[in-house]
């Protein structure tokens, strides 16, 4: 078995002071309320993946995660609890560790800034070396440390009991013949324990892919390498993809590991399988996955993403409320957030889940927060969705704090000279933020004489009665007129809330920038009915979908028909694993996650007849058969924890889209085998509007009694895939990528007779 200190030489870590700091450690205070900060000893463990803490009165069993849970390290006061339970005067000592999913921040307090500064520091540095370690290296990774659990008695050798426990950790069931087999063949010194290279052997017999191999042999023409004009001609018949001899030599030379064989310019078939693994490899379009649109169309052309609730971590009836959930919601590349604001104590507006048990946090802490974090992914506008139930005083602090927080960057007047006729762009509005809400005038009275100004501070109910329907029963009936701060009313520029009273009413009555918010029952029934209607009001308004308040536990609605139809800010609890949110996050995947996706030509001209329901001819139809063989996959993780319990893999193929396109193929299962379960099974599918199309790939574990358990999944636009032999990456619930995890399939897409 390699050393560690093979492993981190392997890494480049070795000699490394960052490094050497984690693994000596140290005490941290871990603060969880005003009365509970306790010292706990933290260091990263020999793998140099895992950091354990213990107490200083006993050892805490299991008080370890690894660094791939971590999805931010962030220095000072920056989180809720830290800014809650500690004073100014530590700002500099304290950090905080963030993790993916829903797993609470771990708060501490370094005893120096420059011991908070190293920890925060190192923590990055190693992070930022294992996500950069190649797929190959990731699975090295992943099987040294199951051949550690392994090893129990920490001897650097296996037994057979031990290679059995090794298969088990690695998702693999074998019957014991099979394993005696193996542990045969591996035993080369017949001692009745394996060690050093006859592990080594065993990992070779294990990774083997034989279909890797088929697909190498075809092409290695060359005494038994592949030559440049040999991976030529793989890449163009069967990748389809136009690769020159220059090209072909630079993925030699950038991915062949033998040094030998790269000076003959020759490619392996380990050097094959690592190029096959790399970005520009994979199923999804590495260009797509840059910036590759047009930006410079109106704002309300383009598919935005969209939150709501925001603020919430978890359900909308006692979840807690945090700044967190902004941050979180913004780096997944979110452009459109909500606050919904409350009279608070102390003149402090707050934000939370009206008439709910949900905590509450200020307004202003929410704000700073979105400020922060609103252009780390994404360089494009940020709407500001306001559910305003404030008194006037407490809306003059809110258009305050907006004011002094957010600065020039708030768009508080129209662009350019004079009275827009249609909205600005993404590419105009970069680095901005726009408030959505009610307004007391129209946007041209900013144009007219002074006189002519409304100066009235009601804004009847009725205009944001069908906002969002969370009030409760009696204060609607009263139909109270709302007063509205004219400091707030101003900020609203582009999207300023209106009542839907129809089609025609709007395309008479409303001036661009006044948009509606429908719940999603109004919004799927005007998408069903009067699609075509719907995509045309779409086309120079904008529309706004939520959640329908039933949804206590935040569950998410089917977004794909309201795109469909041309809405743009279709808005899902992004606090929620599901497949709705694996749907979303795959549209926004592409277009270098900005947010922001071009809606196709067709759904942006006011006469465009496309009907996504009846699908009457035009140009969208561009009628497509896709064949994808789902061939095998590759280190899938343990659905169940239990060390007995193997998955008993099966994958399915799901198309969404335009009904016509909607459609579901799924393999059969693999028992006992989540290691390398192999199918080769063929599916086709017609898909008539590939630019509404998304293709998601779904591994699940079967099980005959119950529901199958989810394994991992991959959502990407139609138009976005790449064909030929292609390894698909794997998702886990929370959209992480699994590190090891994939799929391997063959995609061909071809004009439909």
């Amino acid at each position: 078995m390699e050393t560690n200190g093979t492993e981190r030489k392997k890494n480049g870590l070795e000699g490394d002071l960052d490094l050497q700091f984690l693994l000596q450690g140290g005490d941290l205070l871990k603060v969880r309320s005003p009365s509970w900060k306790k010292t706990r000893y933290f260091r990263l463990q020999e793998d140099c993946k895992t950091i354990w803490h213990e107490s200083k009165k006993y050892f805490m069993r299991n008080q370890t995660f690894t660094l791939d849970d971590i999805s931010a390290v962030r220095i000072g006061r920056q989180s809720e609890g830290l800014r809650k339970y500690t004073e100014e005067q530590v700002e500099g000592r304290c950090f905080s560790i963030m993790f993916k999913g829903r797993r609470k921040n771990l708060d501490l307090i370094a005893s120096s800034e420059e011991e908070a500064k190293q920890w925060v520091s190192s923590l990055e540095k190693l992070i930022s070396k294992l996500n950069n370690l190649s797929c190959q290296k990731k699975t090295e990774h992943w099987i040294l440390s199951c051949l550690r659990k392994a090893d129990k008695n920490k001897d650097e050798k296996l037994s057979h009991s031990e290679v059995k426990n090794f298969l088990r950790l690695i998702n693999i069931e074998v019957d014991d013949d099979y394993a005696d087999m193996l542990f045969k063949e591996c035993d080369k010194s017949n001692s009745g324990y394996l060690t050093g290279e006859e592990i080594e052997h065993l990992y070779e017999l294990l990774t083997h892919r034989e279909e890797i191999d088929v697909i190498y042999g075809e092409y290695a023409k060359t005494t038994g390498f592949m030559s440049p004009e040999n991976l030529v001609d793989f890449l163009m018949k069967e990748q389809r993809e136009k690769l020159t001899l220059t090209d072909a030599n630079n993925i030699i030379e950038k991915y062949e590991p033998d040094e030998n064989v790269k000076q003959k310019k020759l490619l392996s078939k380990d050097g094959f399988l690592r190029y096959m693994h790399q970005p520009e490899a994979l199923i999804l379009n590495s260009d797509h996955k840059e910036l590759h649109q047009d930006m410079s169309q109106p704002l309300n052309h383009y598919f935005i993403s969209s939150s709501h609730n925001t603020y919430l971590m978890e359900d909308q009836l006692k979840g807690p409320s945090s700044t967190e959930a902004y941050v979180r919601a913004l780096l997944k590349g979110c452009r459109c957030v909500e606050l919904d604001c409350w009279d608070g104590s102390d003149d402090e507006p707050v934000i939370y889940h009206g008439y709910t048990l949900t905590s509450k946090i200020l307004f202003k802490d929410a704000i700073k927060a979105i400020k922060e974090y609103a252009f780390k992914t994404s360089d494009f506008p940020v709407i500001l969705s306001l559910e305003n139930h404030c008194s006037v005083e407490q809306q003059q602090v809110m258009a305050h704090h907006m004011s002094s927080i957010l600065g020039s960057a708030l768009v508080t007047s129209p662009l350019g000279e004079g009275m827009p006729t249609e909205f600005p762009s993404p590419e105009e509005l970069k680095g901005k933020f726009l408030v959505k809400g009610k307004r007391l005038n129209k946007l041209e009275t900013i144009f007219a004489s002074e006189a002519a100004a409304a100066d009235d501070t009601d804004v009847t109910e009725e205009d944001e009665s069908n906002d969002e329907d969370e009030q409760k029963e009696e204060e609607k009936s009263k139909k109270k007129k709302l007063k509205l701060a004219k400091e707030l009313s101003d900020m609203v520029i582009y999207c300023k809330s209106v009542h839907f009273h129809g089609f025609e009413d709007a395309r008479t009555n409303q001036s661009f920038y006044e948009m509606s918010s429908f719940k999603e029952g109004k919004a799927v029934e005007l998408a069903e009915e009067s699609a075509n209607a719907y995509v045309r009001h779409n086309v120079d308004k904008l529309s706004r979908i939520y959640p329908a308040g039933s949804r206590t536990d935040s569950s998410n609605y089917n977004p794909v028909p309201l795109w469909n139809a041309g809405c743009q800010i279709v808005a899902l609890n992004f606090q929620t694993t599901c497949t709705d949110m694996d749907v979303n996050q795959g549209r926004f995947l592409v277009n270098g996650k900005s947010g922001y996706i071009l809606k196709p030509a067709y759904m942006r001209d006011t006469a465009t007849d496309f009907d996504p329901i009846t699908l009457t001819r035009g140009n969208w139809l561009k009628h497509k058969t896709l064949h994808i063989m789902i061939i095998s996959a590759q280190q899938l993780p343990k659905v169940n924890k239990k060390k007995s319990s193997i998955v008993d893999p099966l994958v399915k193929v799901q198309i969404f889209g335009v009904p016509a396109d909607v459609a579901e193929k799924e393999t059969s299962p693999v028992e006992n085998n989540g290691f390398n379960p192999a199918w080769n099974e063929n599916f086709q599918f017609d898909v008539y509007v590939p630019d509404l199309a998304l293709l998601r790939f779904l591994v699940e574990d079967y099980d005959s009694t119950s529901d199958n358990e989810f394994v991992g999944q991959f959502t990407l636009p139609f138009n976005s895939l790449k064909m030929g032999y292609r390894h698909v990456p794997l998702l886990s619930k929370n959209g992480d990528r699994l590190p090891s995890a994939g799929l391997f399939v063959h995609v061909m897409v071809l004009d439909a007779e």
